[in-house]
Parts: C-alpha cells; sequence; structure tokens
C-alpha cells in the first residue's frame, strides 16, 4: 500500500490569501461596472445640504431669541401679525451670523437665482431660492420651515405668499428639481419628497393651513 503525502507545491490556500483573492476579485468587478452619473441627484444632495445649514441656523437664531425669526417681535416689526412676505429675504438676512455666507440659501440648479456677495447691500428675494414656512415652530416638528421655492398648490401666490391646505393638492413645477424637491422641517430635518410625498407631508404638518413666503 502506498503511503500517500502532501506535496509543497500543492498546498491550500491559507485563509489570508484567501481572503486577498476575493478582495482583489471583489475590486476588479468594482471597477468595470457602469457608474451611474445622475447630475440631477448630485445637485439635490448639494441642495439637501444646504437646506440642513438652513434648518441648523434657524435652531441657532432660535436658541438666542426664544423663536424663529418669523414670530419674533420688535417695535419696528410685528411677525405673527404682520408677515414681511414680499420681502422674506429678511428673515435669512436676520440669521447672517449663523448662515454665514449667502450662497447657503441658492439651491445650485436654480437657474434664477444668484448668490448675494453679501447680506446687507447686495441680498434680496433674487438670491434667495427657498421659501420659509412663516409659521413654523419647533413645538410642532413636522411643520415646512424652508424648501425649495418651486412649490405649487396651482394657484398664483399672492404678493409672494402662497396658502397650502391640507385639503387642496400641492406639488413641485418642473422648474429646479424635475417635479421632485426638498424641504426642511421644524425640527431642522431635511427630506426629499415626490409630488405625492409632498402631499402626504402636507397631511403630517398638524395644521389646517400652511403659510409660506416665497422668495
Amino acid at each position: 500500500m502506498k503511503s500517500s503525502s502532501i506535496k509543497a507545491g500543492n498546498r491550500a490556500f491559507t485563509l489570508l490569501e484567501l481572503f486577498v483573492v476575493i478582495s482583489t476579485i471583489a475590486l476588479v468587478v468594482l471597477l468595470l461596472l457602469p457608474v451611474n452619473h445622475s447630475p440631477h441627484k448630485a445637485v439635490r444632495i448639494n441642495c439637501t445640504f444646504n437646506l440642513k445649514q438652513v434648518g441648523l441656523a434657524f435652531r441657532m437664531w432660535a436658541d438666542d431669541n426664544g423663536v424663529y425669526p418669523m414670530l419674533y417681535r420688535t417695535n419696528d416689526f410685528d411677525g405673527p401679525s404682520f408677515a414681511i412676505q414680499q420681502k422674506m429675504f429678511v428673515y435669512y438676512q436676520a440669521m447672517s451670523n449663523e448662515l454665514s455666507t449667502p450662497k447657503i440659501v441658492v439651491c445650485p440648479s436654480d437657474a434664477k437665482r444668484t448668490p448675494g456677495t453679501n447680506f446687507t447691500t447686495d441680498f434680496n428675494n433674487s438670491n434667495v431660492s427657498y421659501f420659509v414656512g412663516l409659521d413654523a415652530n419647533e413645538t410642532n416638528a413636522m411643520m415646512f420651515l424652508a424648501g425649495d421655492r418651486h412649490i405649487s398648490n396651482g394657484t398664483q401666490p399672492l404678493n409672494h405668499l402662497l396658502d397650502l391646505k391640507t385639503n387642496q393638492p400641492v406639488s413641485w413645477t418642473q422648474e429646479i428639481h424635475n417635479r421632485q424637491g426638498n424641504v426642511a422641517l421644524a425640527d431642522g430635518s431635511v427630506q426629499g419628497f415626490t409630488s405625492a410625498g409632498l402631499q402626504q407631508a402636507l397631511q403630517n404638518t398638524g395644521t389646517n393651513l400652511t403659510r409660506l413666503a416665497l422668495p
């Protein structure tokens, strides 16, 4: 009977060697896969980042002043009773320290809006891409705080004011994100919605009327 033996040249893979081989194969496969270039998705991600910064600015401003700037009362400005919807940029102007740069309030794909060079002498509605929810407050986390301006209920806004009612349709127009858009909620989070998702989000605000100041 012949005795069996294992020659050194025919030895099995060690676990480390097997791992290296599998990793190399996986890397080659990954490099050979087609890359899905989606410029619209990339721009929406940048827009989401901007709105997260906007939401954070609102929260920081509220921490210092007790409420969001839309609800702030002074001798010259009565927020809840007299919302400055025609010059809604003043809400972002009030948060200039928290926002740092006017570029934050312009969506990268908004061809009709250009960033201002500063928040004082070169800043108005034409330098803003995002609406402001006039009644948003921290106690109702699902209310609309800010979001893409191409939101519509099918009617023309009156003096830059858009009233959204839960029993009426709401959608995104084709203008910026191809009938999709982003909304910063009152808790500071940012959600991306289709038109159908936007309708559901409006239902979840807990209020029958959502007033938006549009730039």
